[in-house]
């Protein structure tokens, strides 16, 4: 029961921050948008890790390690593997810490989260989560 209450506030919470990376966004603050976007893909990750093997990922390269590990013996969500890397290098890394956002691609990365996260929502109701 614990930990289906933990799901569910975890994917809310990366529903909200996705809200708050398009905010930030609309208010022309890419850099803030492309991290809330990258911080609404880690709780969702962390969510489907939770819901798949019982476990929440207590830091990022746990995070990154499970769903690599989990994409390796499922193809639906080894799917989810390659955005969540794309993910953590762009919007994370190159436009969060380095401050380059120019990429044509970071507004559409950022807005195509909400399909990560739904598509991750999906993917931690199969069979029970496990």
């Amino acid at each position: 029961m614990v930990t289906t209450d933990r799901i569910q506030e975890l994917f809310a919470d990366a529903r909200a921050m996705y809200d708050s990376a398009l905010e930030r966004w609309a208010a022309g603050d890419i850099r803030d948008s492309a991290e809330k976007a990258w911080c609404a893909t880690k709780r969702a990750t962390d969510a489907l890790i939770l819901a798949r093997t019982g476990e929440e990922p207590e830091t990022t390269g746990m995070t990154s390690t499970s769903i690599r590990l989990l994409g390796e013996h499922n193809s639906a969500i080894e799917n989810l593997v390659g955005r969540y890397y794309t993910r953590i290098g762009h919007l994370h890394g190159e436009c969060f810490y380095d401050g380059r956002c120019a990429s044509r691609d970071t507004e559409r990365r950022i807005r195509e989260t909400i399909d990560y996260i739904s598509d991750a929502e999906a993917l931690a109701s199969l069979d029970g989560g496990r």
